[in-house]
This record gives C-alpha cells, structure tokens and sequence, in this order.
C-alpha cells in the first residue's frame, strides 16, 4: 500500500511584519499589495498587540505565543534587578541579549520560542529583518546554536552564516549601511525582500521565513505618523511585498505556501510634554536613569513608563502614584497586585491584569494619558510624552491605535475573502503556526489556535467570548482598561484615564 503524506508535513509558511503599521493606513491607494492579499485570505478585524505595545516586547510574543508576563521581555528597555549590581539593559544590543542568554544558562526568555520549537520537529526558520539589531536578534534569538540563517537588513554582525551573507552580497552587492538619521529605511527593504525570493528560497526552502520590515516603524517615529516621507515608506514596503505576493500567487500557493502579513503595534501623535521627573520630584523622589545613592527612583526612558524605586515599599509605592496620578499627563498604571484586579496604590489596576506581572517589571508600570481627538494628518489618537517630540508617532501605550495590529492570513488551509470579527492577537501566531505544520504547540503558550480562520472550519461556533470592563480610581483619577477573553487567551482591545472633578 502507498504511504499516505499528511499535508501538514508539506506547508510551508512565510510571515511578513510591517514594523508599526496601523491598520487604518492601509488603502488602495498606499498599500495596494496588501489591499489585494485581503481578498486571498482572511483579515483578523480586533487583531491587538501585547502591552507594552513596544516592538521588543511584541516580537519575543510573536515567536513564543506568550506574553510579557511569561517570556520576560517586558519593556525595549529595563532595570534587572536581579543581578548584582542591578543592571540597565537596552535589548537593542543583539550583544548584550546574547551575552545575558548565556550568562542565564539559555533562560533569558522564560520560554521556547518558534524557532527552537521548530528544531526540535526537524524544521527550519529563517529571519530576515531591518528592525534594530536587537530585535532582529529576538526573532530567533538561538539560530547561531540551531544552525538556523538569520540575515539583518544593516549589520553583517548578526548574519549568523558568513558563506550566505557573502554570496548574498556578491549577487546583491554591499549590506546597505544604516540610513541617516531621521531618514526613511529603503535600501535595506529591498535587500532582504531579494534575499528572500532570488537566493535564499530557492536554494533553502526554510519551513518558516520571517521578512521583518522596520518601516513604517522609523517614519513615524522621526517624521510623523502620516507624514509624506512615511506613507512613501510604506508605499515602499508594499511594493517590496508587492514581489513576496506576486511569487506567492504565481508559484508559492501552488507550493502549500501559506502567507502571513501583520504589524507589531500601532501609532499615536504626541500633542504635549510631561514632565515625570518634575511630578516625582514634588513628591520627594529624586530620579535618575540608573541606580546609585542619590537616586530614589530609576524612570526608564521611551514612551511607555516604568518606575523603579530603591525602597519599593508601599508606601513609598502608593506615594510615587499618588502624585502621578495627580499629574494631568499620567494615563493607566500598574502596581504589583493587592488581589487579582487593583494593585497596592490606591487607582492602579494589578500588574497581572495586562499580563506584566514578571520579576522584571518596574514597581509602577504607566502609559501617558492619550485621547481620541485627531492628530495634524486627521488620524485618531493622540497622547502625551515624556520625551518624544510633539507631533511625531509614538508607541507603548495602551491606546486602541497603538495596540491595534493587522493580521492578514492566506492559503490552501484559510479562508479567502474572509474577515473575522473575533479577538485575536500576536500570541496566537506561534501556535498557529504549529498547527499549520502539524506541530503541537507546547503546553506554556498562551495564545490559542486561530481554528476560525481556517476553511475546514468554515461555520463552525467560536469558542466562548468574555469582554469585560474594569475600572480604578481615586478622588482625582479614573482609569478604564477593556479586555476580551476566547476561550482561554485573553486580549486588551485598550486603557484610558482621565482626571476626575
């Protein structure tokens, strides 16, 4: 009798990220490539990201179906307390990750991710990726040790083949360096696009490819959120897709190819400056950017805040958030927990309720307080900032724009033309990945099977749906935070604040 092959054995899947894409950029006019991939596949309409919505936190989510909470990236940047001394970290140094991955035993992210998941079934994943080398690095973070090709679109340090990366160069020329300043990131675009399908593709055939754009990401950031210069840079990237679409629906789909095209995070415009330090100051805390005698609280810089204090009492806890929750600036905030939903200062919500309750997290978590009024280029969502200038794009928080994802999913298993109106986020990627592959996903993921994406399940009811909308406050504060749980995955759709008469 002839042997009867599992179609799962035969996919392939090939995942493309939009660095900081809002879903409401995309149109006909800017990004027609994937306006055409809907109408192949099935869009994920409540498609949310983690929280932090920070790049560094959503792509170790993205490749381990977890959530901060459990994998231990909780901030681009952070205080580890757990060393001695404790210790700032940038996960923007590939170095420093690979270093502290080591120096953990191999437990620097608590744990697996797609690709070591992937080794241990026999398969491959490769990354191609523009982003900060630091999160080219965290998208597969062991392949030098798995023997799995990673290729940055600017630093030749982070190929983890040097045979690829020179024949690579050899048919494409030099690595692009870094763009200026300020500047959008093209080149590297189409490097790795080129990589992808004139080199590495053919001759490899990974199990699973991620191309990782780093625009619209660094547009928005140093020119504005729908600024000329950024929707260029987009148009740009989906040109570059335009190619992965068109080998895709010419021989790819016909190949089990599966497709897969999404965003890390969202963007707000920032419309006014807070002054943290100043508001901490008042309350007799004297900050700093990292530990020493004179510092009572270590403020961890970016657009989304964590407060780390010398003396993390509770009283000195309830104090700190007692002034910011004065400040007109401060937004939600988070504090380890007094029960399951408030933490231990008066107006905050429990750590655990946005999945951040990890030995790493800052002892005050806080978004800046964001709104719904339009920006300068007519976009919802605007928020204060302790340093971003005032009218460029900013991420981290949890307004719905900044945690708003795309989600876009094409093949022979999904449904085409398709949109799907239940909750789904990044951690639910991985597992549905695995599922494609005939993998199980190990027992640690958080994140759930997207069944009601595929055409075999066409009709089939959606498992239980929970939204629930909690609330904290005090005399001069309230804040909201709305979370939707499927079955045993659990989202945030997003979390207000706003000051009380």
């Amino acid at each position: 009798m002839a042997s009867v092959t599992n179609p799962a054995e035969q996919r392939r899947v090939i995942l493309v990220s939009f660095d900081g894409l809002r879903p409401d950029l995309i149109s006909p006019a800017t990004t027609p490539h994937l306006e055409r991939l809907r109408r192949n596949g099935i869009t994920l309409a409540r498609h949310r990201t983690v929280y932090p919505s920070e790049t560094r936190v959503a792509m170790p989510s993205l490749v381990t179906g977890t959530s901060p909470g459990r994998h231990g990236m909780i901030g681009n940047k952070y205080l580890d307390r757990t060393s001695a001394p404790s210790r700032y970290i940038d996960t923007a140094d590939d170095r420093l990750i690979e270093a502290l991955d080591s120096a953990s035993g191999g437990r620097l992210m608590g744990v697996s991710s797609l690709g070591e998941i992937l080794a241990a079934h026999g398969k491959t994943l490769t990354v191609f990726a523009s982003n900060s080398a630091g999160t080219t690095c965290l998208l597969n973070h062991k392949a030098r040790l798995l023997g799995h090709f990673t290729v940055s679109g600017h630093y030749k340090r982070l190929a983890t083949s040097r045979p690829l990366l020179q024949a690579l160069e050899a048919r494409l020329g030099p690595l692009p360096p870094p763009p200026p300043h300020g500047t959008p990131d093209l080149a590297s675009q189409n490097f790795l696009t080129s990589a992808l399908l004139d080199t590495v593709w053919p001759q490899l055939r990974p199990d699973v490819a991620i191309l990782s754009f780093g625009e619209p990401d660094n547009s928005s950031h140093y020119c504005g959120t729908a600024e000329t210069r950024t929707l260029e840079a987009l148009s740009w990237v989906d040109n570059q897709f335009g190619r992965v679409l068109e080998w895709w629906e010419t021989e790819g789909r016909q190949q089990n190819v599966h497709l897969v095209a999404l965003s890390d995070h969202g963007h707000v415009t920032v419309h006014a400056h807070a002054d943290v330090q100043g508001t901490l100051k008042a309350a007799g805390f004297r900050c700093g950017p990292a530990p020493g005698q004179d510092v009572d609280a270590v403020l961890v810089p970016g657009h989304v805040g964590a407060i780390y204090l010398a003396d993390p009492s509770v009283s000195n806890i309830r104090r700190a958030v007692a002034a910011m929750t004065e400040a007109p600036w401060c937004g939600p905030i988070f504090t380890a927990g007094h029960n399951e939903l408030d933490g231990v200062a008066p107006g905050s919500f429990a750590r655990q309720l946005v999945m951040m309750d990890h030995v790493r997290s800052g002892d005050i978590l806080f978004s800046y307080r964001a709104d719904d009024q339009l920006d300068p280029f007519g976009l919802v969502g605007r928020s204060w900032s302790n340093d971003a200038p005032i009218g460029l794009g900013v991420h981290g928080g949890l307004h719905p724009r900044e945690m708003a994802s795309f989600g876009i999913l094409a093949g022979p298993a999904f449904r085409s033309d398709s949109i799907s109106e239940i909750a789904s986020g990044l951690c639910d990627i991985a597992p549905t990945i695995l599922h494609l592959l005939g993998i199980a996903a190990p027992n640690g993921m958080e994140g759930r099977v997207l069944t009601e994406t595929f055409a075999a399940a066409a009709g089939v009811a959606p498992a239980s749906i929970v939204e629930t909308v909690h609330e904290a406050s005090t005399s001069a504060y309230r804040q909201t935070l709305r979370r939707v749980q499927v079955g045993m995955a659990t989202y945030i759709e997003g979390g207000w604040a706003t000051g009380t008469p």
